[in-house]
């Protein structure tokens, strides 16, 4: 935990979520997370569909090898992540979409 933390001291990830608004506002909007814990760390969060997550990884200049891919959810949900320098922050995204069929028993991902 990070105690005795002021809002000045997440300006670096602040200060990220401006340059993004005015660099990329025509995208789709993510859920954004800014904490203390990580006071260096923004990370945007895509929940309606990786073509959300594709559209921010393409615009931030992340090559696809780059992106890690992971099942969650009994394999029901794919997750795409990756991180990325942006304005002095380390930027964390993270994209999530349902998998149109269960994988089948036994298969790692």
């Amino acid at each position: 935990m990070s105690d005795g933390l002021a809002l000045d001291d997440l300006s670096v990830p602040l200060r990220a979520l401006r340059l993004l608004t005015v660099d990329f506002g025509h995208l789709p909007a993510p859920t954004v997370s800014i904490s203390p814990i990580y006071p260096d760390r923004l990370e945007l969060a895509l929940h309606s569909g990786l073509p959300g997550f594709e559209a921010w990884r393409e615009a931030l200049g992340v090559a696809p090898e780059e992106v890690t891919y992971r099942l969650q959810s009994d394999g029901q949900t794919r997750v795409l992540r990756t991180t990325v320098a942006y304005a002095g922050a380390e930027l964390e995204l993270v994209g999530y979409g349902d998998v149109a069929a269960p994988a089948p028993v036994g298969v790692v991902a």
